[in-house]
């Protein structure tokens, strides 16, 4: 079986590091990577021949949870797996929401990855146990995040504040590191804080939001 594939994520050493992982399986042949959902859908536009996309959720201008959302219209005969470093409940509801077919967490071996998508296509679902775990939770206990109340205090710290009023100004994560002396990983945990904390998917609804809350 020759298995089509595509790597969808915003940092080009994780798509590099992803392919390391895949490069044992003579049945993967990548086809490409992209940064982001808008990258991804011109690309499949050219050609939606591909079985697998492993695909990211934090990324700039359409990020993985509504890049999903579109495929899974366009073309639902592609599977689509998360790899993600976030495993908070918000982000695996509505992955799954938007019809995503598998969800695990970038620090999963090459072995696991590779049998991870090997299910899927043959109509499993790929899941880290903790996220296993996480999904049954939230289907006994549902939890309705749109309807959490606004009136909710957000708190973030003064340097998530920093980032936040840097990433307001349309840097990038390793001009902010320059900026704040900080490493672009660090950044990155940062801004994940802070969509948590904000209840947003991308940068445009956590400026938004943080405006409207006067936190910056």
């Amino acid at each position: 079986m020759n298995i089509k594939l595509a790597i969808i994520d915003d940092n080009s050493f994780l798509i590099k590091a992803i392919r390391e992982k895949l490069s044992f399986f003579e049945d993967i042949q990548i086809k490409f990577s992209a940064l982001n959902g808008a990258e991804l859908l011109t690309k499949l536009d050219a050609n939606h021949n591909l079985d697998v996309l492993l695909m990211d959720i934090e990324m700039p201008i359409l990020n993985g949870i509504e890049a999903t959302a579109i495929i899974k219209q366009k073309y639902p005969q592609i599977k689509v797996i998360m790899l993600t470093a976030f495993d908070n409940d918000e982000n695996i509801f509505n992955a799954i929401k938007a019809g995503a077919d598998g969800y695990l967490l970038k620090e999963v071996n090459p072995t696991d990855l590779h049998q991870g998508i090997i299910e899927t296509l043959n109509g499993g679902a790929a899941m880290n146990p903790s996220i296993a775990l996480k999904t049954l939770k939230l289907l006994r206990n549902p939890i309705d995040f749109d309807a959490k109340t606004e009136e909710e205090e957000i708190k973030l710290s003064t340097r998530e504040i920093e980032v936040l009023e840097q990433l307001s100004k349309g840097l990038n994560y390793n001009q902010i590191a320059d900026n704040l002396i900080l490493s672009p990983s660090t950044v990155r945990k940062h801004i994940e804080n802070i969509y948590t904390k904000l209840q947003v998917h991308n940068k445009l609804e956590a400026i938004q939001k943080a405006k409207s809350n006067k936190l910056i």
